[in-house]
């Protein structure tokens, strides 16, 4: 076996398309994009939204509503959710992820006071409405506010 005689594999090599190496290679001078226009241009052939020179769909459409950036979203728990958990004396938002009664990575708590609270227990938590304080408070436990990490 000699040198010149070395080939890669069958199927391991695709032979490409040598563009621009003049009229006899039938691929020479605009290197098969035409004349001119967006197709030819180097860089991205077609944007994102692009509809041919019309004005795109997305600012057709009439803009409507806020967003807005600083809102605050809790994951809201139920106190007939945390009277299920009876084995815990000590509710924190760790715990409820750890048993999956709320998902996310660092979400906010807010508990709500829907079901009764039958045993004393410690709930800390980011927020309580009215009903769930005093319920908490009533059957002997305590409402922890807690702050945002």
């Amino acid at each position: 076996m000699k040198l010149h005689e070395l080939s890669p594999a069958p199927g391991a090599k695709s032979k490409k398309k040598r563009l621009g190496r003049g009229q006899g290679s039938g691929l020479g001078k605009t290197s098969g994009k035409g004349h001119k226009g967006l197709l030819a241009r180097s860089g991205r052939a077609n944007q994102v939204g692009f509809e041919g020179g019309q004005i795109p769909l997305v600012r057709r459409l009439p803009k409507r509503g806020f967003n807005n950036v600083f809102k605050v979203e809790y994951v809201v728990v139920n106190l007939k959710k945390l009277a299920s958990l009876q084995d815990v004396d000590t509710i924190t938002p760790a715990i409820l992820k750890q048993k999956n009664i709320i998902k996310g990575r660092n979400p906010l708590v807010k508990i709500l006071g829907v079901g009764e609270v039958g045993r004393p227990m410690i709930i800390e938590a980011h927020c309580f409405s009215e009903s769930a304080k005093e319920k908490i408070e009533k059957s002997g436990g305590q409402a922890r506010v807690i702050g945002r990490a």
